[in-house]
C-alpha cells in the first residue's frame, strides 16, 4: 500500500523531534541539578539538541548504507534553515539584527560552509575529514565560551540567550534524578528507532515516486528534522528575542556541518560518497544562501518582512527546481 512509506517516513521525524526534545530536557536538567550554569548548558545541551534530528537522521541513513540521503539531510537541512525558517520567521514577526554579533558568526557559517564544500571534492569525504570537522566543533565550543567572557557586549548577549534556551528546558529541575534519566533514556531510543524508521520510509517513498534517495534527503527529511528550528526561532521571534531567533538559525548550520557531518563521516561504516548531482545545483545554493545572510542580516537593522518573502520564495523555487530535475 502506497501510504504506509509515507506513514513510516512520518513516524520517523515524529520520533526524531521528540527523542531530540526528551533527551535536551533530560540532559540539561540532570547539568542543572549538577551544578553546570545555564550558559554552559544552553552553549552545549541545548544548541546541540536542535540538530539532534539531523544527526540521528543522517547516521542512521550512513549506517544503513544510504549515504546519498545521510548527505541530502544535512545540505537540505542547512538551506531550509535560512530560505525557509529565516524566511518564514521575518514574515511572522520582523527581526531586530545586531550587527558586531551578527557579522562574526556569519562569517564562521560561510567559512564552515566552504571547507565542509572543500571536503566534498573527494568522490567521498575522507574520514579524517569528518575527525576534523569534529574537532572544529569543539574549537568552535571553546571559542564563543572565552569570547563570551573577553567581550563584555558579546558576553552580556550569549549569556542571556544562552540563560534564556536553558530555561526553557530546565523549568521543573527539582524532579527526581530516575525521572531525568528516563527522560534521556527515552531521548535516545526515539532517536534510534526514529532513524531506522525515517529511513525505511525515505527510501519506499523515494522509489514510489521515482526519484534519488538524495532528493527525499534534500527536501522532505530535511524539512522534518529541521521542525525544532523552526519552532524555537518563531516562538523567539514573536517574544522579541531576536538574538536567540537569528543565533539558533546560524548556529544550527554551524552545528549541523561541524557535528553532524563531522560524526556521520566518521562513524559511518561505508565511505560518505557525495551524490554527483549535488555539485550542479545543492551545494551552490547552500553556499548562496550562507551568503546571501551577509546583505540581509548587515543593512537597515532587521530582516524585513519583504526579505523574508523573497526567502521563501526562492525556498519554493528550489524545491520545484529539485524535483524537476529529478523528474518527479
Amino acid at each position: 500500500m502506497q501510504l504506509v512509506p509515507i506513514l513510516q517516513l512520518i513516524a520517523g521525524l515524529v520520533a526524531l523531534v521528540f527523542g531530540a526534545e526528551f533527551l535536551v530536557r533530560g540532559a540539561s536538567r540532570l547539568a542543572a541539578a549538577a551544578g553546570v550554569s545555564s550558559f554552559v548548558v544552553g552553549l552545549t545541551v541545548v544548541a546541540f539538541g536542535t540538530s539532534a534530528p539531523e544527526l540521528g537522521g543522517s547516521l542512521g541513513a550512513a549506517i544503513q548504507g544510504n549515504t546519498g540521503l545521510a548527505v541530502g539531510n544535512i545540505v537540505g537541512s542547512n538551506i531550509a534553515n535560512i530560505l525557509l525558517i529565516l524566511g518564514l520567521t521575518a514574515i511572522i514577526c520582523p527581526i531586530p539584527v545586531k550587527f558586531k554579533v551578527v557579522k562574526r558568526e556569519v562569517l564562521q557559517m560561510i567559512g564552515i560552509t566552504i571547507v565542509a564544500m572543500l571536503l566534498m571534492l573527494w568522490d567521498s569525504i575522507p574520514r579524517l575529514g569528518g575527525v576534523a570537522l569534529f574537532l572544529g566543533l569543539l574549537v568552535f565550543i571553546v571559542r564563543s565560551y572565552k569570547m563570551g567572557k573577553s567581550d563584555p557586549e558579546h558576553a552580556e548577549e550569549m549569556q542571556v540567550a544562552a540563560k534564556e534556551l536553558a530555561t526553557e528546558v530546565t523549568h521543573g529541575t527539582k524532579r527526581p534524578l530516575i525521572v531525568n534519566l528516563v527522560m534521556v533514556a527515552a531521548g535516545m531510543f526515539l532517536l534510534v528507532i526514529g532513524a531506522s524508521q525515517l529511513v525505511g520510509g525515505a527510501t519506499s517513498v523515494a522509489k514510489m515516486f521515482n526519484v534519488s534517495d538524495a532528493v527525499i534527503g534534500l527536501t522532505l527529511v530535511a524539512f522534518g528534522t529541521s521542525v525544532p528550528e523552526l519552532s524555537l526561532s518563531v516562538v523567539a521571534a514573536l517574544r522579541k528575542e531576536s538574538d536567540i531567533a537569528i543565533g539558533n538559525i546560524l548556529g544550527s548550520n554551524i552545528f549541523n556541518i561541524l557535528c553532524v557531518l563531522g560524526i556521520t563521516t566518521m562513524v559511518s561504516p561505508n565511505p560518505l560518497v557525495v551524490p554527483a548531482d549535488m555539485w550542479t545545483r545543492d551545494l551552490w545554493v547552500m553556499l548562496g544562501a550562507s551568503l546571501a545572510c551577509l546583505p540581509i542580516l548587515m543593512s537597515g537593522g532587521k530582516v524585513s518582512r519583504i526579505e523574508g518573502i523573497v526567502l521563501l520564495g526562492l525556498y519554493g523555487v528550489y524545491l520545484g527546481t529539485v524535483f524537476m530535475m529529478s523528474g518527479g
